[in-house]
């Protein structure tokens, strides 16, 4: 009688596991079977924005089920990485992360309740654009030359704008303002549409930004592009050096755009995911909508991707505690 009980128990231990694994896998195989949540840890106008948008609209299309933006800004996005890392691991609810989300831990150790590389299954990068120093009516100079020789003028007195403390452009800033020994005043706020805009109505001087968060300004006047930080001149600015050309030696920075999920995430779900970011990557249509908006479709995935979240983590650890930078 114990034996045949002892037997019935034993069978119960084995076949519960087994039977969760298969009802897993069965609903990974029908996913996606109602809307998936994409968070955007930025408001809505901002490139990260864009960049959401435009994969949610394609990610509609080729699986049959909606893919819903959801801008949820505040405390330089960890409110959107902590909703998505406490998220179900079954592919709903997922994250459109920027370069930002690897330097959080740098800045934010105490009072972050998530692991920027161990919260998340890394899907895959997206987009990429290079940062661009832009001046307001504020401060009407024409050249990055002009505009050293204006801020040392005033040390700690002009000021520039990020989409937030800890965000890309504070640490890009930081990095220039390191390089040429000047001494700026951050003002950061909840995204780069609303830094554009205090930017264009000559609240703040100037902005360390992703070229396509300022690509439609520049080319319409209401900005001036003094510099940008990549290796060669941006095709759609032709006429803007480098920061090289200008004088700044050493000064590259970009910002990447990609799609994470929770951590545990099933990889049949992953697998899904990343074949259609990679689609959509190589998509003519996203890359002609990338460089218009000042970007370049990148597609880096899986444990590739999840290297670069790691080495960045590390990389702006370093550069945070080399440059003492602490958020306001």
């Amino acid at each position: 009688m114990k034996s045949g009980k002892k037997a019935r128990w034993t069978a119960l231990a084995i076949g519960l596991p087994v039977a969760l694994a298969v009802q897993m896998q069965a609903q990974a195989q029908s996913w996606p079977a109602k809307p998936v949540r994409v968070l955007v840890g930025f408001s809505a106008g901002g490139p990260t924005d864009v960049v959401a948008r435009a994969f949610a609209d394609y990610a509609s299309r080729a699986l049959g089920q909606p893919f819903v933006v959801d801008n949820k800004p505040g405390a330089n996005t960890i409110l959107a990485a902590e909703a998505v890392a406490a998220a179900p691991a079954d592919g709903y609810t997922l994250l459109l992360g920027a370069t930002n989300h690897t330097m959080i831990p740098a800045l934010y150790s105490q009072r972050v309740k998530f692991d920027a590389v161990r919260s998340f299954a890394p899907v895959c990068s997206l987009a990429v654009s290079p940062t661009v120093l832009v001046v307001g009516p504020s401060m009407p100079v024409k050249s990055l030359g002009a505009f050293l020789q204006a801020v040392k003028a005033e040390p700690g007195k002009r000021t520039y704008a990020t989409p937030g403390s800890g965000s890309s452009g504070h640490f890009a800033s930081a990095q220039f303002t390191q390089l040429t020994g000047t001494s700026m005043n951050h003002i950061p706020y909840k995204g780069a549409a609303q830094a554009v805009t205090d930017l264009i109505g000559g609240q703040v001087d100037s902005s360390f930004a992703t070229l396509g968060s300022v690509l439609a300004q520049v080319q319409s006047g209401k900005l001036t592009a003094l510099a940008v930080a990549a290796p060669k001149r941006s095709a759609l600015l032709p006429g803007v050096p480098t920061f090289e050309e200008a004088g700044v030696k050493g000064y590259t920075a970009d910002a990447w755009y990609g799609l994470l999920a929770p951590a545990k995430t099933p990889p049949e779900v992953l697998a899904t995911l990343r074949r259609v970011a990679t689609e959509f990557a190589q998509a003519p249509a996203t890359q002609e909508k990338l460089r218009s908006l000042g970007m370049e479709a990148r597609n880096t995935c899986a444990d590739a991707f999840g290297a670069q979240l790691a080495g960045e983590v590390r990389l702006y650890g370093d550069l945070a505690r080399s440059l003492d930078l602490k958020t306001e």
